[in-house]
């Protein structure tokens, strides 16, 4: 029964996470955000592999191994990005479902590409997710451009969210998970640290430091 409650702990942060992730966004920018929230996860990963010794076994990871955890940490910075892109301006009510969906897109892709068995009951279980996620985004409360475009942004991060779980699925083969995660994390550090400089967001960095520092922070214990 531990292994019950630990999962139900396991979705209460969770969500908690993305309240503190929207109260965060409201006087910073979105792309500082995601930077400084896969900063302290880095951080964070970091120190489990060192106060565990994992990080011996580094150079035992193949160039191959390397290349799809970058990869799996590259997709998994778009999909932080897109999401807290989404809830700077969508319901949390709405923006949630939508990434959450990627539990059926993953479901897809493994099929697509890993060969994993699709059931009858698999396929009867995504179709009930896709529809309940339908039916909870469908009403939009706003008009205009900025309306639709949360879901837009929502969708981006299911979709990135189910790329990394596929790609990290076969980077991890061969590798301990902690170091595994370590890794792919310092990927996406570098890469949304390239998308802070290119876009000019230096201000949001301040900004997440300010009012906002609190929520960034323990929104990255996700």
């Amino acid at each position: 029964m531990m292994y019950i409650l630990i999962a139900l702990l396991s979705a209460f942060f969770a969500a908690i996470t993305t309240i503190l992730c929207k109260c965060g966004l409201r006087d910073a920018d979105s792309d500082a955000a995601t930077a400084l929230r896969t900063t302290i996860v880095l951080v964070l990963s970091i120190a489990v592999v060192w106060i565990t010794g994992e990080w011996h076994d580094l150079p035992n990871v193949t160039g191959m191994t390397l290349l799809f955890l970058i990869l799996s940490g590259c997709a998994t910075g778009g999909s932080w990005l897109c999401y807290f892109k989404a809830l700077k301006t969508g319901d949390v009510n709405r923006v949630a479902p939508i990434d959450k969906s990627s539990t059926v897109l993953a479901m897809l892709m493994s099929f697509i590409f890993l060969g994993e068995q699709l059931t009858a009951y698999k396929i009867i279980a995504m179709a009930l997710i896709g529809i309940g996620t339908l039916m909870m985004s469908i009403h939009t409360g706003k008009r205009g451009s900025k309306a639709g475009r949360w879901m837009i942004f929502a969708w981006m991060s299911a979709i990135f969210a189910a790329l990394t779980s596929i790609l990290a699925k076969i980077g991890v083969q061969n590798v301990n998970s902690n170091l595994g995660t370590a890794i792919r994390t310092a990927g996406g550090v570098v890469l949304w640290g390239g998308v802070l400089w290119g876009c000019c967001s230096c201000n949001g960095v301040d900004s997440c430091c300010g009012k906002g520092q609190e929520e960034c922070f323990f929104g990255a214990w996700r």
